[in-house]
């Protein structure tokens, strides 16, 4: 008995870095991810393993079905959440790609896009196109015909391409970045103008925790303006530092060693077009300073 555990114990510790990459971009929640993968595993340990062929496959079906599931309740939960709401920021520093055959449907900003898509097109669209999975498994998956997920598919990139620019390389990302806190900090507005595009907007996730902006800002000169309002006392005793969240670099604001606040963007040929600042510390207890 013990050593047919001892073998369910491997074949999901194989395939476990896939499960909670697939829970992880369903949900962006890591909390919620790591809860819902710990169920799979209490689940596949009472299931008849006797009757499955390819245990890799049969924990990722059941991962993203119960994802689905969850995702539906989630949305529910959302709508009364205090403020805009935001992925939670996850480390990528070792797994760049979190469990998936490419990084795809895991930045920040992807993410908040991918929202606006229903539970079963989400998981549609993040296995084919962060994991590479097969139409027709993806199919079997999801409980769909082929020819529907491929539809599901094509609809999702398209939409995708619709509400999101061509970005800018790594190293710009990082530069425009580091550039922007400078000019938060001082309180710079022209230069936080010259930064942001115009019609740039910004989201702020306190949670109804923290003092946060409860709505959403739209247009550079108006997050330049509120962002000049937060610079001083808001910045005191602040150490400012960079790591790779979500496959991209983000500001991580700490004080008394303590992060409380992750601040990302996403930037075109136009400049910084989305701002999210993470300030709900709900979302932020896992988090440590980077050295």
């Amino acid at each position: 008995m013990s050593t047919d555990l001892d073998e369910a114990a491997v074949d999901f510790a194989r395939v476990r870095p896939r499960l909670f990459g697939i829970a992880y971009r369903m949900l962006s929640s890591v909390q919620e991810a790591e809860d819902l993968v710990q169920d799979v595993w209490v689940k596949w340990q009472a299931y008849d393993r006797s009757t499955v062929r390819e245990p890799a496959a049969f924990l990722a079906t059941m991962t993203t079905r119960l994802a689905i599931n969850e995702s539906q309740s989630a949305r529910a939960r959302r709508e009364t959440y205090v403020g805009p709401w935001l992925p939670e920021p996850v480390d990528t520093s070792a797994d760049p790609t979190l469990g998936a055959e490419r990084g795809e449907a895991l930045e920040l900003a992807m993410l908040v896009i991918l929202e606006k898509l229903s539970p079963t097109q989400r998981a549609a669209y993040i296995l084919r196109e962060a994991f590479d999975y097969p139409y027709d498994q993806i199919a079997e998956i999801v409980q769909l015909s082929e020819s529907n997920v491929r539809q599901l598919v094509s609809r999702s990139r398209k939409r995708l391409a619709d509400e999101r620019r061509e970005t800018v390389s790594t190293a710009e990302q990082r530069k425009l970045l580091a550039a922007f806190m400078e000019a938060a900090q001082e309180g710079n507005f022209d230069t936080l103008v010259e930064l942001l595009a115009a019609d740039a907007v910004s989201y702020s996730d306190g949670g109804g925790i923290v003092r946060a902006t409860r709505v959403e800002l739209f247009g550079g000169e108006v997050i330049a303006k509120v962002t000049v309002g937060y610079s001083g006392n808001f910045w005191a005793g602040a150490k400012v530092s960079y790591a790779e969240y979500n496959g991209s670099w983000s500001a991580v604001a700490s004080r008394d060693g303590q992060v409380f606040m992750v601040i990302s963007i996403s930037a075109s040929a136009d400049g910084i077009d989305q701002v999210q600042w993470m300030l709900n510390p709900e979302k932020l207890a896992g988090l440590t300073p980077p050295d």
